[in-house]
């Protein structure tokens, strides 16, 4: 499945590739290119994907490039990891890179401010593209850093909620919490223990737990992560407190932070067959859009509802919003037919036929309003779902830093340690950890 290996690539490169990313300096990610796109000509596009049904997706993709310019031939290399990615992207040469895809969009920033990759916005603009009507909101959002639109939206991943019908109904909710606090009820009435433990959980809200992480909560209460001078928010937008106090009273309201660590690691991982919603052993689920495929085809004893997220109860006009993120795609700096590559990147990000049929082979979210709305997107009527959070303006994601997603792990450490009882004092821990993320982002610079 494609969220799978885009967890795994974003867990293998979070850390390595920044290292790498800090000495690709080109200096060149401004200038436009100088070759001629309709003369005859060979690129070289990198990605990350690597399943056979995906790496056969991606080749469609490209198969419909070069049908579009049959001058423009395209050698693909796939199964890119953003450490092998970083490291061409600073040696350059013939068998570098022209266009490269990365699952980690935490590293945009990175990709930015060190010039690896060339700033769109001047292509965009010569096509006569409005990236602003173009792209959804958060898409369009996470694909810049300071002014520099290095990289563009290649599909999508929108979270949402799962649940299962059957426990609904036995526990009499007639319909998807769309406020945390219905949510902390509902959650309540399907927790039927058994002993010192579960026979079935409402909900698993801890930190360690399958995609509950302190980004996909706090999406919907919209934080803004940092102000107009840079630092962090974390202590002065009231955004944050709220969400982590909202998560801690689940855990407290479901058992308690010991109990809940004990149920889960005896359950089953995120990826495999027997992941507790799968088995009904956990009621409700947060999620990204694969989700709904893997759990179909584990065959589950019941039926799978799919719904947004709910939201803080003074937000209750805001449902429908969610935390987006995706794959991304630019062109390297160090290329020598940066038009070329841009006719290409054109193609597979803009062009509605094509993102249509990706999406529609990936099963993943389409990344332009127009591809959102199309007749010809093939879908589980389920499925809607996470292409409406996709388009709703309120939709959030996590901004780009220049050191990557270091402070999403700092904001996640602290996550653990409020759950746990460890930290006691939240709203001091709140000012510690935004001094932390300053003070990393400062040498970070």
């Amino acid at each position: 499945m494609p969220g799978m290996s885009r967890k795994a690539a974003v867990a293998l490169a979070a850390s390595a590739s920044l290292a790498l990313l800090a000495t690709a300096c080109t200096g060149q990610s401004g200038s436009a290119g100088d070759d001629d796109a309709s003369q005859e000509t060979t690129l070289n596009f990198w990605h990350a994907w690597s399943a056979p049904a995906e790496v056969k997706a991606v080749r469609k993709l490209v198969a419909g490039f070069e049908k579009a310019h049959p001058n423009i031939h395209v050698n693909v290399v796939g199964n890119m990891t953003d450490d092998k990615i970083n490291q061409a992207l600073r040696s350059g040469g013939g068998r570098a890179p022209d266009v490269i895809s990365s699952f980690t969009t935490n590293n945009v920033g990175k990709f930015c401010s060190s010039g690896a990759l060339v700033d769109l916005d001047p292509y965009f603009e010569k096509a006569g593209i409005d990236p602003g009507t173009t792209f959804p909101k958060a898409m369009n959002e996470y694909t810049r850093f300071d002014g520099d639109r290095c990289t563009v939206p290649l599909l999508g991943d929108a979270y949402g909620l799962y649940y299962n019908k059957t426990a609904f109904e036995k526990a009499g909710i007639t319909s998807p919490p769309k406020t945390w606090s219905q949510f902390k009820k509902d959650a309540q009435k399907l927790t039927i223990t058994d002993g010192d433990s579960y026979r079935q959980l409402g909900f698993m809200p801890d930190y360690h737990g399958w995609e509950t992480t302190t980004e996909h909560y706090l999406a919907q209460f919209s934080p803004t992560y940092f102000g107009k001078d840079g630092a962090s928010q974390l202590a002065t937008d009231p955004a944050f407190e709220a969400g982590f106090r909202m998560q801690k009273d689940l855990v407290d309201g479901l058992g308690g932070f010991k109990k809940l660590e004990t149920y889960r690691a005896k359950l089953g991982d995120e990826w495999g067959p027997k992941h507790p919603f799968h088995t009904g052993q956990v009621a409700m689920q947060l999620d990204g859009e694969w989700r709904l495929g893997m759990a179909l085809e584990a065959k589950p004893g019941f039926e799978i509802g799919v719904a947004p997220l709910p939201v803080p109860d003074d937000q209750a006009d805001q449902y429908g919003k969610g935390y987006i993120t995706g794959t991304i795609a630019g062109i390297a700096a160090t290329s020598h037919k940066r038009n070329a590559a841009w006719e290409l990147v054109k193609y597979m990000t803009t062009d509605t036929d094509a993102v249509v049929g990706f999406s529609n082979d990936l099963h993943n979210v389409p990344s332009t309003l127009a591809a959102l709305k199309s007749p010809k997107l093939t879908y589980d009527p389920r499925f809607k779902t996470f292409l409406d959070i996709a388009a709703d303006p309120n939709s959030t994601t996590s901004p780009a830093s220049v050191n990557g997603g270091v402070y999403l792990t700092t904001i996640q450490q602290l996550g653990y340690d409020y759950e746990s009882g460890k930290v006691t004092d939240l709203k001091a821990a709140l000012k510690k950890t935004a001094a932390q993320i300053d003070t990393d982002i400062a040498q970070a610079e």
